[in-house]
């Protein structure tokens, strides 16, 4: 071989007659099948998967020609150019193994780009469309038709997360529904797994990449994914704090159609989709002119019934202030006991956080406060959209009256209320609230004040700070609501200004 071939930095191979005649150690690093010499070429050369070089050397004559593909059996891309000369023909080969991956791994970035920009818009449009949706199943035909009618997305489709019966309800469906949404509602009639399913169950988004192939859903489900072409699905619970409302199905027919980016951005929609759901059961409690009140008993599962049980006194709720998502202050009348005792014994309960004595009474009996988690069932209460406009508590059980809109689910509130059975409906009854003055005022300051100034204003009124002598200093009110005492004066300050704006009809001052 010419010592220039020879020493060629890519492969070169001579060929006579269609027998391998000299190579190059650069070929035989590259390809080694073809360091033999006397063999034929067809013979020797790795088989692509277009099995190009085969049908070169496989007429008659052979022809100038060139071309890159992949060879499995040494896993490495390949540019090959073959150029017939008297007597032989050259093959040339490079390995561009490197040079091809990069360019499928830039597009492939690209693609995955193009696609996550299209989704945050999709998503974007989506989100304004909540801005606007009076209701729970309004919310839920927003996300369904922005979604099921993207290019994106073959279908989607939502249901309602009933508490009590833990069942799923499907709402509808939006897109290329085929075999697989049928398969879905089948399996949830037979209480099959679906993704849906394990997202309620786990309170976390599922995706699967391969539905045909996954085996924690139904198998009637992933032949029909099979049939489809339906490959990946991401499922997303639309939750607040601990309720959830209801779940997304969202269904793909490539696998990669959730990137990490994109699962991100829709975990935030289903997290946003549960707090509007949340906000609008909150806001039909607060303007309907027509309330629900509901009495329900409580037993061991309220912290404050084992109090009453423990330490032989009476309990009554004065007021109370949600600290964060899953924490409550609650400010408790205490009747027939010592006071410090009840403290001392509701610490050592797994649903009181913090607690301490505002006011001891001559007589037994005074006034206490007391931090309670998620697990309350007055927390559940709130999470639940409910309004708690009393509660008492006596010998092991209590009674907690509620308001809620007329058409709430006062059957899922029980379940949230009575942990492991549904706590029993004493009364309920429908009332109907005409607007007064007083409302008008409160209303007037709530939009005057900012969240934290109203919890400021809230905790120190319920402590006691307020009366004389007071049942609280400014240390013990700022101790509560983990803030420094001159940040508390600051803030009583500011709100206290508010509220006498809105009482001598003055315009803010800020």
């Amino acid at each position: 071989m010419d010592p220039q071939l020879e020493n060629a930095p890519i492969g070169v191979v001579t060929v006579r007659d269609g027998i391998v005649d000299e190579y190059n150690e650069r070929a035989a690093e590259i390809a080694p099948s073809v360091a033999v010499r006397g063999e034929a070429i067809t013979d020797v050369f790795p088989e692509s998967v277009e099995g190009s070089l085969s049908d070169v050397f496989g007429g008659s004559s052979v022809s100038e020609t060139s071309f890159e593909e992949y060879y499995p059996s040494i896993d490495r891309w390949l540019s090959v150019s073959v150029e017939p000369d008297t007597p032989s023909v050259t093959v040339y080969i490079s390995d561009v193994t490197d040079r091809v991956t990069q360019r499928k791994e830039l597009s492939t970035l690209k693609s995955e780009y193009d696609r996550a920009t299209v989704v945050d818009q999709l998503i974007a449009d989506v989100l304004h469309g909540l801005v606007d949706a009076p209701s729970r199943e309004a919310i839920l035909e927003t996300i369904r038709e922005r979604l099921g009618k993207s290019d994106q997305y073959r279908f989607v489709w939502t249901a309602e997360h009933v508490v009590e019966s833990e069942e799923l309800v499907v709402d509808s469906v939006s897109g290329n529904q085929g075999q697989v949404f049928p398969a879905i509602q089948e399996t949830i009639e037979d209480d099959g797994n679906t993704p849906e399913r394990l997202a309620i169950d786990e309170q976390q988004p599922q995706f699967i990449a391969s539905l045909a192939e996954d085996d924690s859903v139904s198998e009637r489900l992933r032949v029909a994914a099979f049939a489809d072409g339906a490959q990946s699905v991401l499922a997303l619970p639309l939750a607040y704090e601990s309720r959830v409302y209801g779940v997304i199905g969202i269904y793909a027919e490539t696998p990669d159609a959730f990137s990490d980016h994109v699962r991100s951005s829709f975990e935030t929609l289903g997290n946003l989709a549960g707090l509007a759901i949340n906000a609008r059961q909150n806001r039909k409690l607060l303007f309907a002119d027509t309330i629900t009140e509901v009495t329900f008993g409580l037993r061991s599962h309220s912290p404050l019934a084992t109090l009453t049980e423990r330490c032989g006194v009476s309990l009554t709720l004065d007021g109370t202030v949600p600290l964060d998502s899953e924490s409550l202050t609650c400010y408790v009348t205490v009747t027939g006991g010592d006071v410090n005792t009840v403290v001392d014994e509701a610490t050592g309960l797994q649903a009181v956080t913090t607690g301490r004595v505002i006011r001891q009474s001559d007589a037994a009996g005074g006034r206490i406060e007391l931090t309670l988690d998620e697990s309350a069932p007055l927390v559940a209460a709130l999470t639940g959209g409910a309004n708690v406009r009393s509660a008492s508590f006596e010998d092991g059980t209590g009674q907690v009256v509620v308001e809620v809109p007329p058409d709430a689910n006062v059957r899922r509130l029980a379940v949230e209320l009575g942990g492991d059975e549904p706590a029993p409906v004493l009364a309920r009854q429908d009332t109907t609230e005409s607007p007064t003055t007083t409302r008008e005022f409160r209303n007037d300051l709530k939009d005057r004040l900012t969240d934290r100034q109203a919890t400021v204003l809230r905790t120190a009124y319920l402590a006691g700070y307020f009366e004389s002598p007071r049942g609280s200093t400014a240390e013990e009110v700022a101790t509560s609501l983990d803030i420094t005492g001159s940040t508390l004066i600051h803030h009583l300050r500011r709100s206290q200004r508010k509220l006498l704006d809105v009482f001598y009809e003055e315009e803010p001052t800020d």
